[in-house]
């Protein structure tokens, strides 16, 4: 069976949406322009620069826009041309573009469509006012039935305090399980001046990780379990791992560690890939449910990608997605020797010593 190679966390800087959820990030943030992304490639060149010869293997792609994913007429050609390259491709929605997803199922053969994950963001109350909840979770079904593998998650926030029962019972009618649950960050910290990262309720944290647990939810309890957790281990995004911009071919180690390359522009050059090491700058992963469960720090025994998302009782993976994300990275990747790591990490530490003496 098909093993992880790396993971490639996607964005599409597009900021466009038909939904508009408080908790939104992009809103928060005051990003949301309403605009679509400019691609500089084709989805043809996307593919021939992330060809299976030149990234190592067979590869984790989860494509996300900063508004729906979808409204990126690109993106459904994205998929096809990844998927045929032999890769396996999640895409993030609001799973309300029917159009999109008809045409997803016309050109996706049963081979790619079994290497095929959408994650359903499943924004309850707007899908209610809009009338669209029957369209997303005939979307869902659609995807489903067509050999895919899904995961429904809903952001946990104080809005939907009143309708949680509502969500569990519409769930399980619908798609046979509860849905995953997500914890929601307060992105607007403009007021916070102490710089410390909330979780976006005026609950008590304990009051708001009551609420989620009673989805009986891994990705929630994984997510909590690592919320503001400063990692010290030796870590592989960079060299398992990386985030790239699909409209530039930016690539970076992670969100905010190293410098980006552009490895679309030339793609017969050889990618140069360096692990982050110990020379992490944020304060937590975070996105950990991702990079952390596929495995960036094998130091770290964590549940795997499939194990955090899929209600076994449903069927919402089909078994090649499900024994493909249960994988993980150091199955099919080299660990570095011990002598190269303390290498890494003294260099590291010279560099921090060398900005703090610069400040």
């Amino acid at each position: 069976m098909d093993k992880i190679k790396r993971f490639f966390e996607c964005l599409v800087p597009i900021t466009a949406c038909n939904l508009k959820c408080e908790y939104c990030y992009v809103i928060q943030e005051n990003r949301r322009t309403l605009k679509k992304a400019i691609f500089s490639y084709t989805p043809s060149e996307i593919r021939y620069a992330l060809r299976k010869e030149r990234v190592g293997g067979i590869c984790y792609f989860s494509i996300c826009g900063a508004g729906e994913t979808l409204l990126q007429k690109e993106v459904v050609a994205i998929v096809k041309e990844l998927l045929s390259e032999g890769h396996y491709v999640n895409i993030t929605t609001n799973g309300t573009l029917t159009q999109r997803f008809q045409e997803l199922v016309d050109i996706l053969s049963p081979d790619e469509m079994a290497r095929f994950h959408v994650s359903f963001s499943f924004h309850y109350l707007e899908l209610k006012k809009r009338n669209l909840l029957n369209t997303f979770f005939e979307n869902v079904r659609q995807i489903r039935n067509s050999g895919g593998s899904i995961l429904v998650q809903f952001n946990l926030y104080d809005g939907y305090i009143d309708s949680l029962d509502e969500i569990k019972n519409i769930c399980l009618k619908e798609i046979g399980a509860y849905p995953q649950v997500a914890l929601t960050r307060r992105e607007d910290t403009g007021n916070v001046t102490d710089g410390t990262v909330r979780i976006h309720t005026s609950l008590t944290d304990e009051d708001y990780m009551r609420l989620g647990s009673s989805f009986n939810s891994p990705l929630f309890d994984f997510t909590n379990k690592n919320f503001k957790v400063k990692r010290s281990e030796f870590c592989y995004a960079g060299e398992w791992s990386s985030c790239l911009d699909l409209s530039t071919g930016m690539l970076t180690p992670c969100y905010a560690c190293g410098k980006a390359i552009n490895i679309f522009h030339n793609p017969n050059q050889k990618i140069k890939w360096n692990a982050v090491g110990h020379d992490c700058k944020l304060d937590y992963c975070v996105n950990s449910s991702h990079f952390l469960s596929l495995g960036t720090i094998p130091a770290l025994d964590t549940p795997t990608y499939a194990e955090l998302r899929n209600r076994k009782d449903a069927n919402w993976y089909n078994e090649q997605m499900l024994s493909f994300l249960s994988s993980k990275l150091c199955e099919s990747n080299q660990e570095y020797s011990k002598i190269k790591i303390e290498y890494l990490t003294l260099k590291s530490r010279l560099r921090k010593f060398y900005r703090k003496m610069k400040r």
